[in-house]
C-alpha cells in the first residue's frame, strides 16, 4: 500500500511539472510581454495629470497654442475618458416648449480671476491631454472683459433664438461665477438632443490683426460619430457665412485659412458629441475689432449673425 502511494505522489509530481503548475513564482502569462508581467506600462493605464500652472492664462491664440504644447501628450487616439474628479453635474433644465434644442457657450467667467487655484486645476481636454480648467480671457486695451462681452452677446443671440421657437441652454447664466471647467461645458454641449452647441469667444491677438475665425476640431471629437462631425462642419460653415455677411467684422487676417482654423487642443471640441463650433468673433486688440466689441450695437449686430448662423443651420 505504501509503495502504491509513492508511485501515485511521484505521478502528480510529474504531471504537475509538465503542465506548469504555479510555484509562486509564475513567468508572464500567455500574450503578455515581461514587461508586462509586473507594474503596468504607461500604454496600459491613463497618464496621471500635470501638476496645475501656477498662474492663470490669458486667454489668447498665442496663448493657447502654448499650453497645448505643454499639453499631456495623448496616450491614443481615442484614450479612455477618465474619471471625473469633479461631483456629479447637476441636471439640465430642458426648456419648455418642442423646438430644436441649441447650447450656447459663453466663454470664460467674471469669477475666475478671483479664484485661481480653482481655475487652474487640471482636468481631461480629450484626446489623453489635460488642461487647465478655465481662464480669465483677454480684454480690449480699454479695459473690457472677455468674458462680459461673450455673456453679453450670449444673452442676445438666445433672445433671437427663442423668438424663434429655438429652445436654449447656457453653460453658465451669469457672468459673476466661476467655471465652468472646460469639460463640464461640452458635458453640457453635449446633452442628449441637442441639435447645435456654439461656444463663444473673442481673441487676444497680436493688434495689428482682425477679423473672426471659426474653430473646427482637426480630429473626430471622443465619442462623436462620423454623421456628427459632417453636421459639425457643416454649422461651422453657416456660423462663417452668417458673420462674414452680417457682423460686421472680416475672416480673420492673421489665422487660419478664410476664417476657418483647424486645431485639437479645445476641450470643448475635442469632447463634444453634438455639432459643435467654436467662434473667435474678433481680436479685442484690435482697435477696430474692439470698437465694434464695446457697442451696444456692435454686440447687438454680431449676435444676429451668430443667430442667424444658428437657424440657417437649423433649417
Amino acid at each position: 500500500m505504501d509503495g502504491v502511494l509513492a508511485r501515485l505522489a511521484a505521478a502528480v509530481v510529474l504531471a504537475c511539472a509538465l503542465a506548469g503548475c504555479a510555484t509562486g513564482h509564475a513567468g508572464p502569462s500567455p500574450g503578455r510581454s515581461p514587461s508586462a508581467a509586473g507594474t503596468p506600462s504607461s500604454a496600459m493605464s491613463p497618464q496621471p495629470a500635470p501638476p496645475p500652472r501656477p498662474t492663470v492664462s490669458a486667454h489668447s491664440t498665442a496663448s493657447r497654442t502654448t499650453a497645448a504644447a505643454r499639453s499631456s501628450a495623448p496616450t491614443s487616439a481615442h484614450a479612455a475618458h477618465p474619471a471625473s474628479t469633479h461631483p456629479p453635474l447637476p441636471p439640465v433644465n430642458f426648456p419648455p416648449g418642442d423646438g430644436p434644442l441649441v447650447v450656447l457657450d459663453p466663454g470664460h467667467n467674471g469669477g475666475n480671476a478671483a479664484h485661481p487655484a480653482e481655475v487652474n486645476k487640471q482636468v481631461y481636454a480629450g484626446f489623453g491631454r489635460y488642461k487647465a480648467c478655465n481662464t480669465t480671457g483677454t480684454s480690449t486695451n480699454a479695459g473690457y472683459p472677455e468674458h462680459a462681452f461673450t455673456f453679453d452677446v450670449a444673452k442676445r443671440v438666445r433672445a433671437i433664438l427663442q423668438a424663434h421657437g429655438v429652445r436654449v441652454i447656457m453653460t453658465r447664466t451669469n457672468d459673476t461665477g466661476v467655471g465652468p471647467c472646460v469639460d463640464r461645458r461640452a458635458a453640457i454641449q453635449s446633452t442628449k438632443g441637442v441639435r447645435a452647441a456654439v461656444s463663444i469667444h473673442a481673441d487676444g491677438a497680436p493688434s495689428s490683426g482682425h477679423g473672426f475665425h471659426v474653430n473646427e476640431c482637426s480630429r473626430r471629437p471622443e465619442g462623436a460619430t462620423a454623421a456628427t462631425v459632417a453636421k459639425s462642419e457643416a454649422l461651422g460653415r453657416a456660423e462663417h457665412d452668417a458673420l462674414a455677411h452680417g457682423s460686421g467684422l472680416v475672416p480673420s487676417t492673421y489665422i487660419g485659412t478664410d476664417g476657418f482654423v483647424h486645431r485639437s487642443d479645445f476641450a470643448g471640441l475635442n469632447l463634444s458629441t453634438a455639432p459643435t463650433t467654436f467662434l473667435e468673433v474678433g481680436n479685442m486688440r484690435n482697435g477696430g475689432d474692439a470698437a465694434l466689441q464695446s457697442s451696444r450695437s456692435g454686440r447687438q449686430r454680431i449676435a444676429e449673425a451668430i443667430a442667424a448662423g444658428i437657424l440657417a443651420f437649423l433649417a
